[in-house]
């Protein structure tokens, strides 16, 4: 590995950490030696690139501090490539038109030495067409409305046909193999419920914003999946 790529995999790697990293932990995923990266640290902060490290407890990436968009590794750009193609491939319209565009810019801007990366790409998903649901309404209003964190009025039938109104705070869309799932908290039931994308027989858009935060949610969600789990074993 060149010099120069090593020491954006440093960068990249404290900014994926939300805790500081030690030179060991550093070094063994670059497969150097403490020296070489002791060598490395030193280059990025000549640089002034605003890594601080304390003694007994690791380095850490100033918050605020990014890259040009555009650096990329092969790696990286091969991973974002087979991410947009599973998107374009199962997401709504709108999601699909917004990975291919990804890709479209990615081949334009890219080096000409990762070019090949995108053009003659090895890396495919496969998805089986006949196993594709189709979402009975447009999903884009429910990925606007977990952005802007507002409520959704929905008629939604039950695997039996029943339909009932429910107002729901959306925080989450699953995205699984043969189904999409609309994870929020229903006001209905007062719990969090799962949505099928291919049940939902009308959205709409009130413009009222729900109390808590998509994060807080999610949190919640997660708990409360895990303690039924745990319930169960």
């Amino acid at each position: 590995m060149r010099r120069t790529e090593r020491l954006f995999r440093i960068i990249q790697i404290l900014r994926r950490r939300r805790r500081p990293v030690t030179g060991h932990e550093l070094a063994e995923e670059l497969e150097v030696s403490l020296r070489t990266l002791y060598r490395d640290m030193a280059e990025l902060v000549a640089q002034r690139v605003p890594v601080r490290g304390e003694a007994g407890t690791g380095y850490v990436l100033d918050s605020g501090y990014d890259l040009p968009p555009l650096m990329l590794t092969a790696d990286e750009l091969e991973a974002a490539v087979l991410g947009a193609k599973w998107v374009a491939a199962r997401g709504d319209p709108a999601l699909a038109r917004g990975a291919e565009d990804l890709i479209a810019k990615l081949s334009t801007v890219v080096p000409e030495e990762l070019q090949p990366v995108i053009v003659d790409a090895g890396l495919q998903p496969v998805t089986r067409l006949d196993q594709r649901i189709t979402d009975s309404v447009d999903i884009a209003p429910v990925r606007n409305a977990i952005r802007t964190q507002t409520k959704l009025e929905i008629d939604y039938a039950d695997e039996h046909g029943r339909t009932t109104s429910r107002t729901i705070w959306p925080f989450l869309i699953a995205y699984w193999e043969t189904v999409r799932l609309i994870c929020a908290w229903c006001e209905l039931r007062q719990d969090f419920r799962h949505f099928r994308t291919d049940r939902i027989l009308t959205v709409e858009e009130p413009g009222t914003r729900f109390p808590e935060r998509v994060s807080v949610l999610r949190k919640r969600w997660n708990e409360d999946r895990m303690a039924r789990d745990t319930s169960q074993q």
